[in-house]
């Protein structure tokens, strides 16, 4: 059973990916804003992974016993200067989610909570490739310093992006 602490904390993080989510999804409509389909896809795909792994982490309350507390989702930002600035906030977004799944790991550590712990090491793995992945696109983008060109294939690239179920999923689901 998951301690009222830990409960809480992981309550917190279902409300950090859906706000993930919603962030991305913001920036989807951005991108769409702004005749980048290719870019929009990316981040509404990113938007449904984000749904996911809150989601999973619902289910892990539940399984472990425990009462699932919504909280408020604040409304993201509406407009960003460029997609540089997209992909600099996209970054930046990333490390803040990291950074809350460590403190999440080490609030599981610290009260002994294995199964918690486990758990989460799945999502620990996933921070390293979602900040990789953004950290990538940006550089990218930065080299090109707004080339028509470049910016045309690189969305013809994160266009061809499909939604693959995340693998906690699976596990969340047995």
């Amino acid at each position: 059973m998951l301690s009222k602490k830990m409960q809480k904390a992981l309550c917190d993080q279902v409300t950090a990916e859906h706000y993930s989510a919603y962030l991305y999804l913001g920036m989807s409509a951005y991108f769409n804003s702004i005749d980048l389909p290719g870019f929009a896809n990316w981040m509404y795909i990113q938007a449904q992974e984000e749904l996911v792994h809150g989601i999973a982490i619902y289910h892990q309350i539940h399984e472990r016993n425990g009462e699932v507390t919504l909280n408020t989702i604040e409304a993201p930002p509406k407009k960003w200067k460029s997609p540089v600035d997209v992909f600099e906030n996209t970054c930046s977004h990333e490390q803040k989610v990291t950074a809350s799944i460590n403190n999440l790991v080490n609030l599981a550590i610290e009260e002994k909570d294995h199964a918690t712990n486990n758990f989460l090491q799945w999502y620990v793995k996933e921070q390293v490739e979602e900040e990789a992945t953004a950290y990538a696109i940006l550089q990218k983008l930065k080299m090109m310093k707004d080339a028509p060109g470049g910016i045309f294939m690189m969305d013809k690239e994160l266009g061809a992006r499909v939604f693959t179920m995340p693998s906690i999923m699976a596990a969340s689901a047995d």
